[in-house]
């Protein structure tokens, strides 16, 4: 695994905190001194502790980036999907506080300028994209789209999980959800053998 560089630290402490802590709750003072960098450090990156609301994509990236490491390359990349998809329901339920979540959900759909979420050249997108496209040369995935379509239906469903959690306040366990309903939204582009 590859060393965390200094704002890769202070984006992963700062979104423990917010979730131990809550957001109001949290200083950046703390989040410098638990991160183990400096306050030149910390606003070099950041102007203010509301712009680690936007980094939460840097935090996923980090986490896919660490499953990709370690998934089993002979896995079928249709079920390597679903265990992103659920390995990463899971992080959201376990690490991510609810309320500041769905405050980002909804920052992104006013932001006039760069919607992180939408971002196709991060981790995210390019790893769904490569598993989809080693899927389709596999014969495990349809080829009849693009690889990067179905990579953003593939997000789009992810993002209407997560949604519907939010506004269900975390009644229910996301990944559980996940689990049981993401395959039936991607079972067209699944060719059973």
């Amino acid at each position: 695994m590859k060393e965390k560089t200094v704002k890769s630290k202070i984006v992963s402490t700062a979104w423990r905190l917010f979730y131990e802590k809550g957001y109001s709750e949290t200083t950046v003072d703390e989040i410098i001194e638990q991160s183990g960098t400096s306050k030149g450090s910390f606003y070099y990156y950041f102007r203010t502790k509301d712009e680690l609301l936007n980094s939460l994509s840097e935090v996923f990236d980090e986490f896919y980036e660490e499953l990709d490491a370690t998934m089993n390359p002979n896995m079928n990349c249709f079920d390597k999907l679903m265990y992103l998809n659920f390995e990463a329901h899971k992080l959201v339920e376990d690490k991510i506080n609810i309320d500041i979540l769905a405050s980002m959900y909804s920052t992104q759909l006013v932001a006039a300028g760069r919607r992180h979420l939408l971002d196709y050249t991060r981790t995210y997108y390019t790893l769904l994209t490569r598993i989809i496209s080693d899927g389709q040369r596999r014969g495990e995935i349809l080829d009849t789209m693009p690889a990067h379509e179905i990579a953003n239906y593939y997000a789009m469903c992810e993002r209407s999980m997560v949604t519907e959690w939010c506004l269900n306040k975390g009644a229910y366990s996301l990944s559980g959800f996940s689990k049981k309903f993401m395959p039936i939204m991607m079972e067209h582009f699944r060719i059973k053998k």
